[in-house]
């Protein structure tokens, strides 16, 4: 798969949110808030009254992460979406109350992409992505795609908050709110970062020293930004290569 660098990152959580204060946290982690909105100054105040909580963490990330850099095809990855929202539209539905047209446009998956993308008059791709355990991987595996296809930079952007009430007993993966974004190029060079998948045989040992208090995709981050040499991903059969070469 194509080698890429991370030109530039940043990441939002309630009570965390400066990249060396990330750094310190992702090296060792504790508890954080559950609550916690970013103000979002950076998007038009008519737009952002329309975003809730999720959103505006995601959003703030890619602000941050995108600053003044030139427009670049956008990847918005999350396991579970804005379930909040749609677990208001199910209820509301349920007792035949109307729904708001306004909610029910915000609740699909790409709406949040759709949004920064009107905001910023960002005439490039944009692209929602959903895969389960292995939704960063399918994210990345996509940017290396367009990064193969002679893109200049890529951005993936990461989102996901704990599920609402009635969905809980299906992922306690998601601890907090939280978001980050990454803005990707093609790399050749020795400390290229490079992602592979491997079919292998469950392995209890190997998927027992992979248990960690953090989620999937912040396992990942850690490895982005840290400079460790291989982080590896078992899910069923398959096994996630993440890997500097050098």
């Amino acid at each position: 798969m194509m080698g890429f660098t991370v030109q530039r990152w940043a990441a939002w959580a309630p009570g965390l949110v400066a990249p060396d204060a990330w750094e310190t946290w992702l090296a060792k982690p504790h508890p954080l808030p559950a609550e916690g909105t970013p103000a979002l100054a950076e998007m038009p105040a008519m737009m952002r009254r329309r975003v809730d909580r999720l959103g505006r963490i995601a959003l703030q990330a890619t602000y941050q992460a995108h600053v003044d850099a030139p427009e670049a095809p956008v990847l918005f990855a999350s396991r579970y979406g804005d379930l909040g929202r749609s677990l208001e539209l199910l209820t509301q539905l349920a007792r035949s109350e109307p729904l708001s047209p306004t909610s029910f446009s915000l609740s699909v998956h790409n709406a949040i992409g759709a949004l920064y993308s009107i905001a910023r008059g960002d005439t490039a791709s944009y692209g929602a992505i959903a895969a389960g355990e292995e939704t960063v991987e399918a994210a990345f595996t996509e940017a290396c795609g367009l990064l193969a296809d002679g893109v200049p930079r890529v951005m993936v952007v990461h989102y996901d908050e704990p599920l609402p009430e009635p969905w809980q007993h299906f992922s306690e993966s998601v601890g907090f709110p939280h978001a980050w974004a990454c803005v990707l190029a093609a790399d050749t060079g020795a400390n290229a970062i490079r992602l592979d998948c491997h079919a292998s045989a469950p392995d209890a040992d190997a998927d027992a020293q992979e248990q960690d208090e953090l989620p999937v995709d912040l396992r990942a981050l850690r490895f982005l930004v840290s400079g460790a040499r291989r982080w590896e991903h078992p899910v069923g059969a398959r096994r996630w290569r993440w890997e500097r070469h050098g």
